[in-house]
């Protein structure tokens, strides 16, 4: 899809920067509530994870393993939301939020990236609840999902929800999928490739994880956004609302 399509079925505010897994940092710990109410109180778009526990329900952190963000070892996918929330905690104290907690929270006050994690080869199932999670979403472009397995991304196909690949050099091969969906996302190690600054032109590209001002100057002729973390957000929106005319 051309990028000026794309955009129109987008909330502007994925056009000022993401804030990779919320605007998390030493105090607010990634994917917790603190660090999404921290994108908020910053106008900022927000990226998060959502992984499938054995109940059926979505559970909110970049990791299927629980250990780094809550010090505590747990496999996501062979535990039931109760169990999460009976035995574990983030490391800033908050609980480790189901999706529809997040949806409520957030109310559609800044949009939402949402990256479908597959794990034992559940795309279909991981789709086909989120699906049922984002049937009350008032406005579809506050919603852009994205994922690394394709196939998690395709039951969402003339949903009105824009889609993004994610690549990373090392599955480079996936790239080939790209003309199956909206826009890609790409690994910031990319953007040396001519093939890759050539699709840029045309297409609506994001990039991950940028981290400094120099990462950011050597993406920003090629991409219409960025995923960072511990960087200013301030210079971030300005830089890119400058660049997208908003």
């Amino acid at each position: 899809m051309k990028k000026e399509k794309v955009i129109a079925n987008l909330n502007p505010l994925f056009l000022c920067g993401i804030a990779h897994r919320g605007y998390h940092n030493e105090q607010f710990t990634e994917n917790g509530m603190k660090a999404f109410e921290n994108a908020i109180k910053n106008n900022l778009a927000i990226e998060l994870d959502v992984h499938l526990t054995t109940d059926n329900q979505l559970i909110v952190c970049h990791d299927e393993e629980l250990k780094r963000t809550t010090g505590k070892e747990g496999i996501i996918e062979d535990l039931s939301v109760k169990e999460i929330k009976d035995n574990y905690k983030l490391l800033d104290g908050g609980e480790v939020p189901t999706f529809q907690e997040v949806l409520e929270f957030v109310n559609e006050k800044v949009p939402l990236v949402v990256e479908l994690k597959v794990f034992r080869r559940n795309y279909k199932a991981l789709a086909n609840r989120l699906k049922e999670e984002l049937a009350n979403i008032k406005d579809k472009r506050n919603i852009f999902l994205i994922s690394f397995d394709p196939r998690s991304l395709f039951p969402f196909k003339n949903s009105g929800f824009m889609r993004s690949l994610l690549v990373t050099p090392s599955h480079y091969y996936t790239y080939m999928f790209r003309h199956l969906f909206e826009s890609v996302d790409l690994d910031m190690k990319m953007f040396d490739k001519k093939k890759i600054q050539k699709y840029t032109k045309k297409h609506l590209v994001n990039v991950w994880t940028i981290q400094s001002k120099d990462d950011f100057e050597k993406v920003y002729p090629y991409v219409d956004t960025v995923t960072f973390q511990h960087f200013d957000c301030e210079y971030i929106k300005n830089r890119l609302k400058e660049k997208n005319n908003l």
